[in-house]
């Protein structure tokens, strides 16, 4: 079976390690670029689109984290749309990141609203805190090819509050990462990772150490890189042969043009150039260069 891991691991091989996040507040557009539309959700979608348009080779894949459109009301949610429709219509793979965590018909229906219709996505955020049962209701998705990231080792400040609690001599989000992995068995794709990815920060790699031998055939979706300080150095050890994960980077790409070293380049452009700066970087890294 191919599933949507099967598609991201051929990304990777192609394009690195980048998944570049959409998380688009308003703020970040540049003024003189803001002030030619005439709302906040037509501005941030042709900010998105031009990125997009920049880096479709050197990104592996895209985030888009709902809350920054939602914040903008109707108008917002519309940019949202319009922005996974054409990150499919130009062939990228799309993340939502909407971490829905519920169960029952709830949660069911947040798999219709997010694998289906205005609001489709190739892959969402799922938070599995409250039982295993917050994850079966997607199931007939990734039968069709769909996949998901579950929730287990974030990369907040306060992560480990709850996930590092020890139980029985095992960590919360050591076990909750193997019974993710145990429901991903019947999701295997051809690449060896199952449909049931996980999320794992890059943020304190000590608190880490030998996740991705217990999570063998799980993907990871790794957040905490640059602004949150996470090194191209902590790559390895959640990665498999090189592959087996993509990289987060959100606001380091979409303010790459007020960095020093890409002042005075369009903000596209200066994406772009932040991309290939952090791609390189991590291939660099995992070579021990």
């Amino acid at each position: 079976m191919t599933n949507a891991m099967d598609r991201l691991y051929g990304q990777v091989a192609d394009k690195g390690h980048v998944c570049l996040g959409l998380d688009t507040d308003y703020t970040y557009l540049p003024e003189d670029f803001a002030q030619d539309f005439s709302s906040k959700g037509e501005a941030v979608l042709a900010f998105n689109k031009a990125i997009v348009d920049q880096t479709l080779d050197v990104a592996a894949v895209y985030k888009v984290q709902i809350a920054y459109y939602e914040a903008m009301g109707l108008e917002g949610l519309g940019a949202y749309s319009e922005t996974l429709k054409y990150l499919r219509k130009k062939g990228a793979l799309v993340i939502a990141d909407v971490k829905r965590g519920d169960i029952a018909k709830t949660a069911e229906m947040y798999a219709q609203a997010h694998f289906a219709g205005d609001f489709e996505a190739d892959i969402i955020t799922v938070n599995p805190y409250m039982g295993m049962d917050t994850i079966t209701p997607f199931f007939p998705y990734l039968e069709k090819g769909k996949g998901i990231f579950a929730l287990v080792a974030t990369s907040n400040p306060g992560a480990m509050d709850i996930e590092g609690i020890t139980h029985g001599g095992k960590k919360v989000y050591e076990m909750v990462g193997e019974m993710l992995q145990k429901l991903g068995e019947r999701f295997m794709g051809r690449c060896g990772y199952s449909a049931i990815g996980g999320v794992v920060g890059c943020t304190d790699p000590q608190a880490t150490i030998g996740i991705r031998r217990a999570l063998d055939k799980t993907f990871f979706l790794i957040p905490g890189y640059g602004a949150q300080g996470g090194t191209a150095q902590d790559m390895g050890r959640y990665l498999r042969d090189g592959n087996g994960g993509v990289v987060n980077s959100s606001r380091g790409v979409l303010l790459a043009y007020r960095k020093d070293a890409f002042r005075g380049m369009r903000f596209d452009g200066a994406a772009r150039a932040e991309c290939i700066r952090m791609r390189d970087d991590i291939h660099s890294a995992l070579k021990g260069e």
